[in-house]
């Protein structure tokens, strides 16, 4: 696809393009994306969703035994938790 030729319009306060539709769907942009500065340039990219892939990296780590608890026994309850807290 050849480049596309379009203005800058005032948006409020604010200045921004509009993006056509068949761009959008080709770019898979939805609702939210991420803007970089790259020299002249400016990138435009969906934005990535917290905790991607994690799922997949907890799965991978339990079949290697790398998913074990790192505090030990910090978590165990304690005296001083049963007469301090009411829970």
């Amino acid at each position: 696809m050849a480049p596309l030729k379009t203005n800058v319009v005032r948006i409020g306060n604010s200045q921004g393009v509009r993006i056509p539709k068949t761009l959008l769907e080709q770019c898979h942009l939805q609702r939210e994306v991420e803007l970089e500065p790259r020299g002249n340039y400016l990138i435009l990219r969906s934005a990535k969703k917290p905790r991607t892939g994690w799922d997949a990296a907890f799965q991978a780590m339990a079949k290697q035994g790398d998913d074990k608890m790192i505090m030990g026994d910090a978590l165990v309850e304690n005296k001083w938790d049963k007469d301090a807290w009411e829970w």
